[in-house]
């Protein structure tokens, strides 16, 4: 190779043999171009030097963007921005580390903590107007011991009264909550005659009303439409038992010489009953009894029905029945305080299968006849039976 084609002498800085070893470049002794070797090289272009910051395109967008720990060049032009809430828009430049602000602010320590108001407990509430409740009570109480002690024949007119109340109160809820026509007509004459029949004839006459009054309603219920025949004339039947027929007992009560006082007797251990349970119940009541029916019946309640009517039934078989004693009583009681429980539960099933609370208004207070009616009703047959049992049937 000819080295004079390169335009540098071979021996100006060029690699040559040496003594020590192999080739070796030799320090450059002066120029690194003479005037003969420059003649024969080409010109270097000139490349002007370029700033690491400004520049044309600097000055055209402006100030140049700052460097520093926040600002970081490179990483906004090689790294996507990864805040979501810049998407769709140009980001600026933010600092890659902000500091997160904490909304709520922190406690003085000079400030004490301010004590939070206990909650105040809630007075136990009654669940009904007792005033009224208690002066309807008292005002039905006079008229029943009047009627009661000086004429018969009166006292047997408002069991009447109340049974055709009751019936025209149960068949209206059924009409509007159920749709169900139970004829009236049949089940007032009848129920009304049955409480009659009850009185003169006893038993027998019972039986032989509930009988007539079972077919008129059959025969009633024909002369309309026979859509929905079946479900009419089994509530007919269903409510011709459940009130007039089991009123009858107390008219068959009165029949015996102390008449007067195994009706007495019948009220007031149906009362102090009710009243026992009700008392304690709101007092100590914390055991549901039977939550699906009545909420508001409890165990405690309950022993407080038996309790109380144990007692009444002891002290009045010893002083208002003739030939009773007070053990005697306390089985009374006992009977009395189940069947007046059992009563008040089949009614609140009624009144929950209709979506009501009362069977009516006409007691304000207490709801309707029938709502006094349901422990009435099924305690009169086991009070008219036990009495029957323990001292005869007068």
């Amino acid at each position: 190779m000819n080295d004079s084609s390169w335009g540098a002498p071979p021996q100006a800085g060029y690699w040559g043999p040496s003594d020590q070893g192999p080739l070796q470049r030799a320090a450059p002794a002066g120029p690194a171009y003479d005037a003969h070797s420059a003649q024969q090289t080409r010109p270097m272009p000139i490349v002007p030097d370029v700033p690491e910051h400004g520049g044309a395109q600097d000055d055209d967008r402006g100030a140049a963007r700052p460097s520093g720990p926040l600002f970081r060049d490179e990483a906004f032009r090689d790294e996507p921005f990864r805040d979501d809430t810049y998407r769709g828009e140009t980001p600026s430049a933010q600092p890659y580390a902000a500091v997160p602000q904490n909304p709520e602010p922190m406690p003085d320590a000079q400030q004490p903590a301010q004590p939070q108001p206990q909650p105040q407990p809630q007075k136990k509430s009654a669940g009904r107007d007792l005033g009224s409740a208690i002066g309807v009570g008292v005002g039905l109480g006079v008229v029943i011991i009047a009627s009661l002690f000086f004429v018969k024949a009166v006292f047997v007119g408002v069991i009447a009264v109340a049974v055709v109340v009751g019936l025209w109160e149960l068949t209206t809820r059924l009409q509007e909550r159920k749709g169900i026509k139970a004829p009236l007509v049949p089940l007032a004459i009848g129920g009304a005659a049955m409480v009659v029949a009850g009185y003169v004839r006893g038993a027998e006459g019972a039986w032989v009303a509930m009988a007539l009054t079972a077919l008129a309603v059959l025969v009633w219920r024909m002369t309309e439409p026979p859509e929905g025949y079946l479900k009419d004339v089994t509530a007919g039947l269903f409510a011709a038992f459940y009130v007039p027929f089991l009123a009858t007992f107390v008219a068959m009560m009165l029949m015996a010489d102390d008449g007067p006082w195994r009706v007495l007797t019948f009220l007031l251990l149906t009362v102090v009953s009710d009243t026992g349970a009700y008392a304690v119940g709101w007092r100590f009541g914390k055991t549901k009894l039977a939550p699906r029916i009545s909420p508001g019946k409890t165990r405690e309640g309950l022993l407080g029905a038996v309790a109380f009517a144990m007692v009444a039934g002891a002290l009045c078989m010893q002083f208002l029945i003739d030939g009773g004693t007070w053990w005697q009583g306390l089985l009374l009681g006992l009977a009395v305080a189940v069947s007046a429980t059992l009563g008040d539960l089949g009614e609140s099933m009624i009144k929950r299968d209709l979506g009501i609370k009362d069977m009516g208004t006409l007691l304000p207070g207490h709801g309707g006849i029938m709502d006094r009616l349901d422990s009435l009703l099924p305690t009169a047959p086991v009070v008219w039976l036990l009495l029957v049992v323990f001292v005869g049937s007068g």
